[in-house]
């Protein structure tokens, strides 16, 4: 007799905690133990909370400056956002994680789902649990079912059980996995957000076994097939694949708000072309052009007592590009036509759409290919080696300087070092005399 569980295919999540402040901790062990958050650009809001942060009350999502007291009070360590660091640091743990499993599908910056071999265990689950953390620093729950809503289900309560549980959970041979479902409200499974869980409550159902339970054709008509396969994957029917192949980008956005408020065509000309190089590198390193740009800027709508206009403009490239010279000066033309003097423009950006692979696009019969040095793939690869895409070492003209671009750069008073990037910000270790 087959054990339950052992025939079926069973896929894990592995997922980051509190990954953002994690980051932080491993190049400063002092933050160990000490509340921690990290904010979202300029400063702005809080996106990430150790467990000490959570504890003293502090919201995902609020804004810093209505936390100033808690902070003061508890000495809480406030972080700017340093995606260079966390981008490398989630490489590092996802290479980790291809090492040991068949399939992976990296799932956000600090998430990825595991296609689990057939002599997968939970014991397995722990030693790459602690293979992680050894080779990173980086602690991460592991939840294991037999579909993906599942996987998701049982990594949740790893991580509310952490102590217990010891960061890993295989709902597939726990003994009463309904009565974990019975204690996980709607809201609390993957996908069911506020507006879902409310109608779901309307039809009399509020836990996770309630919804697994409940009248298909009821959930097919009130939410649709994507309701009904929620229902079959809580079952333990597949419905979501794993996607070891990330599907292809329709298109690439490159846009910030400014530090300050910016008033002059010069300045959004520098900050627009920043968000051009950075996108055009984007598809550059995916294999893909560009057959349309749109541009667009903004001014603080929460801002009522100031003139608003935020206008957008499109166009339809002459011919498929990801040439950073041919699309800045697309973007500059575009930036012209919807500039307008006196208003205060909160930010600006742009997007690279209707994106064709460069090995399957056929050009025109009368475009002749242009005899020409690559030189944006040169300065692609220096800039990989020396820098990194959001803070290259060779930049053009138009992208201005440190020094012009004062008031469009965004705000980041309290950021870390790039230690695993940039040589000059290496961590340094001193021997004793």
């Amino acid at each position: 007799m087959i054990a339950r569980g052992e025939s079926e295919s069973r896929i894990a999540l592995v997922d980051c905690n509190n990954f953002f402040c994690s980051c932080e901790r491993v190049f400063n062990p002092a933050l160990q133990g000490k509340p921690v958050v990290v904010l979202s650009n300029n400063d702005g809001c809080i996106i990430s909370r150790s467990e000490e942060a959570k504890a003293l009350g502090i919201p995902m999502g609020a804004p810093l400056h209505g936390q100033q007291e808690v902070i003061r009070k508890h000495g809480v360590h406030v972080f700017s956002s340093n995606y260079t660091l966390y981008g490398d640091m989630s490489a590092r743990v996802m290479s980790i994680l291809r090492e040991e499993v068949p399939a992976i599908e990296v799932y956000s910056i600090d998430e990825a789902f595991l296609g689990l071999p057939s002599n997968f265990t939970e014991e397995n689950a722990r030693t790459l649990r602690a293979k992680v953390l050894q080779w990173t620093g980086i602690p991460v729950c592991i939840g294991i079912g037999t579909t993906k809503l599942l996987a998701k289900l049982a990594n949740r309560h790893a991580k509310k059980n952490r102590e217990i549980k010891g960061g890993v959970f295989d709902l597939v041979h726990y003994p009463d996995p309904d009565g974990i479902m019975a204690a996980t409200p709607t809201d609390g499974l993957w996908g069911v957000g506020k507006n879902l869980a409310l109608r779901l409550k309307g039809m009399g159902i509020t836990t996770a076994l309630e919804f697994k339970q409940a009248d298909p054709a009821a959930i097919r008509k009130s939410m649709g097939v994507i309701g009904e396969r929620m229902m079959r994957e809580l079952n333990g029917i597949p419905c979501l694949e794993l996607e070891e192949m990330p599907p292809d980008k329709k298109g690439v956005m490159a846009s910030r708000s400014f530090g300050s408020p910016v008033e002059t065509l010069q300045e959004l000309e520098e900050a627009l072309a920043n968000h051009v190089a950075r996108a055009a590198e984007k598809i550059r390193r995916h294999g893909l052009l560009s057959t349309r740009m749109e541009v667009f800027l903004r001014t603080n709508r929460f801002r009522k007592d100031q003139p608003q206009y935020s206008p957008g403009i499109g166009i339809t490239l002459d011919r498929p590009t990801n040439a950073t010279g041919e699309l800045m000066s697309t973007a500059r033309e575009l930036l012209h036509r919807i500039y307008r003097p006196g208003y205060r423009y909160k930010k600006t950006g742009v997007q690279l759409a209707g994106l064709v692979s460069e090995e399957e696009y056929q050009p025109e019969l009368l475009d002749q290919p242009r005899a020409r040095i690559d030189v944006d793939r040169i300065v692609d690869e220096i800039n990989r080696r020396l820098g990194d895409p959001k803070n290259p070492v060779i930049t053009r003209a138009s992208q201005g300087t440190i020094q012009s671009g004062k008031g469009w750069r965004m705000r980041s008073e309290r950021h870390s070092p790039h230690y695993t990037t940039d040589w000059k910000q290496l961590p340094v270790v001193r021997s004793g005399s």
